[in-house]
């Protein structure tokens, strides 16, 4: 017999998890549905276990960074703690017993399995079905994806999930992909004392950031000892005798690990999109501005391509919420999304790059300040490399983009993101009393560069 419910969730993503939780304690009946781990890939492969990555890593940096400014130092890298505190403290050991409890302790019911719609407001999973008085929400996110290289798929590459499980840093690294993902991992292995290697296919890495963004951080690289290789095509892969390679023509690189970090794909593919005139096959589900997909259908997160972050699902998550329960409200808003990628320096942006607004047919005017040039930049003298890149338009006066690069870029995209979001005009800002001397402060010399 098929069990009614007010409203169906089918994966429990930060997203999934946060709506949820809200509709149940709401008061309406919810059945939530993974088949995986409660609380998704931020929890237990990204966002937390690869930032205390990030963050053992740059401490080796930063004491490595005494000599001539504070002292003598000799630091010696050990992968041993942390790996004990991802698995200890961020993962229990890739356990989701304390997300699942804190889950049903609001009133969800948890099913665990794999959710397919098989009729407009039902969902089965194994023998059991589910009827959504309501609706259903949708968000299942993505998973790891690698490109159709001859002999990729035929041997045992990593993908971020096995590199944030890994016990031990190896002796060498390929990582195939210079993106968010490949940047933060070579750099922490690097500083692991791992030999790491770069290939990206994309003439630069971070395509999808400022130039300004990409030149920096292979800058950095190639200084930390870490090889970048842009604009080469793979051709093959291959793992013979314990060692994989990356074949670039006539060229073969070797390491003992390969990292594969070239994108992630939508999780759609058997879901029973079709039972709501939606289609599978796409890559991604088209939404409204209040997260409806279809009728008595929402979807948030990944799936809908506004932004692979955990805060755009939790943003969509509040707002499909509240139009399940009824209750008015602004539609969703992307005019200022921040992202940040963990690399040191830290590559911090919001709304539009230079390129994107220009694809945009805006009008367009930049500023840009070096943070080295900076009072704070001056006082810091080590380890600080970077940039704040302002990108107007002059027309209305507002900034729609901006990338703080340097020390703590993702903390000062704070300020920038507000005045992206609130569409703060540029004479405002030049207005604005900035603390003396810290970071931030850049940003009065690039209003000044952007006036200029």
């Amino acid at each position: 017999m098929a069990e009614d419910v007010d409203v169906v969730v089918i994966g429990l993503g930060p997203g999934g998890e946060d709506a949820a939780g809200r509709l149940a304690e709401a008061g309406l009946s919810v059945a939530a549905v993974e088949s995986r781990l409660v609380g998704g890939e931020c929890p237990y492969y990204a966002c937390v276990p690869t930032k205390m990555m990030v963050r053992a890593a740059g401490l080796l940096t930063e004491g490595g960074r005494i000599p001539g400014m504070a002292g003598d130092a000799a630091v010696t890298s050990r992968w041993t703690p942390v790996a004990k505190r991802i698995r200890e403290e961020a993962t229990d050991d890739w356990d989701d017993t304390a997300a699942a409890d804190r889950l049903t302790a609001k009133g969800v019911t948890l099913v665990r399995g794999h959710g397919r719609i098989t009729a407009p407001r039902e969902v089965t999973v194994d023998d059991r079905v589910l009827r959504a008085r309501r609706g259903i929400l949708l968000n299942t996110g993505t998973s790891p994806t690698a490109p159709p290289i001859d002999g990729l798929a035929d041997i045992p590459y990593w993908t971020n999930r096995e590199a944030v499980q890994a016990t031990e840093a190896p002796g060498s690294l390929l990582v195939l992909g210079g993106g968010v993902v490949g940047a933060e991992m070579a750099q922490v292995f690097s500083r692991f004392d791992t030999r790491v290697t770069v290939v990206e296919a994309a003439d630069r890495l971070l395509l999808n950031e400022e130039p300004e963004s990409s030149a920096l951080l292979k800058m950095v690289f190639e200084r930390e000892g870490i090889g970048v290789r842009t604009g080469v095509k793979v051709t093959g892969a291959s793992h013979d005798n314990g060692e994989f390679g990356l074949h670039l023509g006539d060229e073969r690189l070797a390491a003992d690990r390969l990292l594969v970090a070239t994108g992630r794909r939508p999780n759609l593919k058997g879901l029973g999109l079709d039972a709501v005139g939606l289609d599978e096959r796409a890559r991604q589900i088209t939404v409204d501005g209040h997260m409806r997909a279809a009728d008595g259908v929402w979807a948030i997160g990944d799936i809908t391509g506004k932004g692979a972050f955990t805060h755009v699902s939790m943003y969509q998550a509040s707002i499909a919420v509240r139009d399940i329960l009824g209750e008015e409200g602004p539609p969703a808003a992307y005019r200022a999304v921040p992202r940040v990628t963990f690399t040191d320096p830290e590559i911090g942006s919001v709304g539009l790059t230079e390129a994107q607004a220009r694809e945009q047919n805006l009008p367009v005017r930049t500023g840009i300040a070096q943070i080295p040039e900076s009072t704070r930049g001056w006082i810091h003298k080590v380890g600080n490399d970077g940039f704040i890149k302002l990108v107007e338009n002059p027309e209305w006066g507002t900034l729609v983009g901006a990338t703080a690069a340097g020390p703590s870029g993702g903390e000062i995209l704070g300020a920038l993101a507000v005045a992206v979001h609130t569409e703060a005009t540029t004479a405002a800002l030049r207005e604005m009393i900035y603390a003396y001397p810290t970071f931030h402060r850049t940003i009065e010399t690039a209003l000044t560069n952007l006036a200029t």
